[in-house]
């Protein structure tokens, strides 16, 4: 029989297997986040047309309230020995996730769902910033010209003939903001706390402060038009529960910064459902704006994987 004796050290790995099996790892939760960005962007013309008919703060508390009770479902013993720091932990980054999906709904109500998917999208650029700004760490060359080139196309895409911006796409571009900073405290807290109670009770804090709003602007009617309720139990099981509880998880093996980068697709599919299943069409201006956009967006990604393809070992 061959192999390590109990007692014996294994032998240390090289750098390239080290690479390797570092990557293996990051494989599968890589491959999730990247579904993940399939549902989100087909949710985009789904929501448009659910808060056309029904107050996005209704709409947003049915859905959140779905997903709640379908993990705490799942997960109630987990709940049951949540601590005050996981209590916590789940309400702040819960509070960053009501943010970006009030922004990006309500939003949805002025603008088009693929201009809504292209903006929000910003949040792959805005977290290198933010991670300057908190964690101290300075964003190179490429992510600062990534920026430059993701705000030209912001303004291709947003400003109108006269210089002014679009009141639908500010308010979906502080969905960006508030997903960024939902990005990175999923990074800070995620790794060293449970996962399902962690998504569970941030879906929960998110659909609270849902009815708080909902409540305090008289947005509640009853009865509800069959194509709501289905938009509700698609976007709150498979967009919220589903894919949330799969982010928590990723983010335990992945960084903020290269979650925010896989995230890119979802702009991408954005458009496209947008496109296919709307029927919106994007003028010679705002398909500019939308390269530009993609372009930033995706130059750190690529700068990575042109220097990992040399060799070299990418900042």
């Amino acid at each position: 029989m061959t192999g390590l004796s109990p007692t014996s050290s294994p032998r240390p790995e090289s750098g390239a297997q080290a690479t390797a099996v570092t990557g293996a790892r990051q494989l599968w939760p890589s491959l999730a986040l990247l579904a993940v960005t399939v549902i989100w962007g087909a949710t985009f013309v789904m929501v448009k047309g659910a808060v056309a008919l029904v107050d996005p703060l209704f709409f947003l508390a049915l859905r959140f309230s779905l997903a709640f009770l379908v993990l705490a479902v799942i997960f109630w013993k987990e709940l049951r020995k949540v601590s005050p720091r996981h209590l916590l932990a789940g309400i702040a980054i819960g509070i960053f996730l009501f943010g970006g999906y009030v922004f990006q709904t309500v939003g949805l109500q002025y603008t088009t769902a693929s201009k809504a998917g292209f903006i929000t999208g910003l949040y792959v650029v805005i977290v290198p910033l933010l991670s300057a700004i908190f964690l101290r760490k300075a964003p190179g060359k490429v992510v600062l010209v990534g920026v430059v080139l993701a705000t030209v196309g912001l303004g291709f895409l947003s400003l109108r003939g006269d210089g002014s911006l679009a009141m639908g796409d500010i308010i979906v571009f502080g969905s960006a903001v508030s997903f960024a900073l939902h990005i990175m405290a999923v990074g800070r807290f995620a790794p060293d706390m449970d996962p399902r109670a962690l998504t569970t009770i941030q879906i929960g804090a998110a659909a609270l402060l849902s009815w708080l709003g909902a409540v305090a602007t008289g947005g509640i009617g009853l009865p509800l038009p069959l194509s709501v309720w289905w938009a509700a139990a698609f976007t709150g099981v498979l967009a919220t529960a589903l894919a949330f509880g799969v982010q928590c998880v990723a983010q335990r093996f992945i960084s903020p910064t290269r979650t925010a980068l896989i995230f890119t697709g979802e702009p991408v599919f954005a458009g496209a459902f947008g496109i296919l299943l709307a029927g919106e069409i994007l003028g010679p201006r705002s398909i500019a704006g939308c390269a530009l956009i993609l372009a930033g967006i995706l130059m750190p990604p690529l700068r990575s994987r042109l220097l990992q393809s040399r060799g070299s070992s990418p900042r």
